[in-house]
């Protein structure tokens, strides 16, 4: 486990949990709840936070650039046009040439529009950015969102902030076995710890979540559950799970005993 980094493009993440920067109850408990999680990425919102007036306060002050890689994020974007807009902001004032992706196209449900988000895709990738876009679970459109240039996919586990836990398991397995050539993250729908030990389990490559932390009764606890229960999930995936059988079987071998 020593060794078993995250690897992205060019970079390496000791941890495989990715968490957000939005809704805790203040920034002292957003700092306190990083810290907790071992998460060595922390992904914000572009749209949400002081990019360019340096003379007011903004949510990255609390965030110590030099202890987390940080991930711009195009939420509450919902064209191709805004998203491209909000990645290229990002990267004029140096936050980074990374973008996590998002295409909105239904304002209830948060569901990608993924017509523009393999738009978007290409455009940012032409112009030299490492995009990790936010998709539904479908194959065919990450194999299309990977033709694009997209350097990880990130499928969602469940509508984003429901809490409902891994909602869509098959279609996630069918995408491991397939996905190989990028890293595949389990992105929205997380509520506890259990939900994040499946995603790994199944084989996924990380997780990114930011409600079931931020809304937990205690957010720096659940933070810390959340880190132990990555790793579990990521080394019970490597020891390989033993084979489901129909039937019951002695733990203790039957052979010499005496009756």
């Amino acid at each position: 486990m020593a060794n078993d980094v995250l690897r992205i493009r060019d970079r390496e993440f000791q941890s495989r949990l990715i968490v957000g920067t939005g809704k805790y109850a203040d920034a002292r408990q957003m700092v306190e709840a990083h810290e907790a999680s071992g998460a060595d990425m922390v992904t914000v919102a572009v749209r949400r936070v002081n990019l360019t007036d340096r003379t007011k306060g903004s949510l990255l002050d609390h965030i110590d650039t030099k202890k987390y890689f940080i991930l711009p994020n195009t939420a509450g974007c919902y064209s191709a046009e805004e998203a491209v807009r909000a990645a290229r902001l990002a990267r004029e004032v140096g936050l980074s040439n990374w973008v996590k992706l998002e295409v909105i196209g239904d304002q209830e449900t948060l569901f990608p529009d993924n017509q523009e988000l393999i738009k978007a895709t290409e455009i940012l990738v032409r112009e030299g950015f490492v995009v990790m876009p936010y998709t539904n679970d479908d194959l065919i459109t990450a194999r299309r969102l990977i033709d694009a240039g997209a350097a990880a996919i990130m499928p969602l586990g469940a509508p984003i902030g429901s809490g409902l836990g891994i909602q869509n398991l098959t279609n996630l397995r069918i995408m491991r076995e397939k996905i190989t050539s990028v890293p595949l993250i389990v992105d929205a729908g997380v509520g506890t710890a259990s939900d994040a030990t499946l995603a790994m389990e199944i084989g996924s490559d990380a997780v990114l979540m930011n409600s079931g932390i931020a809304l937990a009764q205690d957010p720096v606890a659940m933070a810390s559950a959340m880190k132990h229960a990555v790793i579990a999930g990521r080394q019970a995936f490597l020891a390989g799970r033993m084979e489901r059988k129909l039937y019951a079987s002695a733990s203790s071998p039957l052979e010499g005993v005496v009756r």
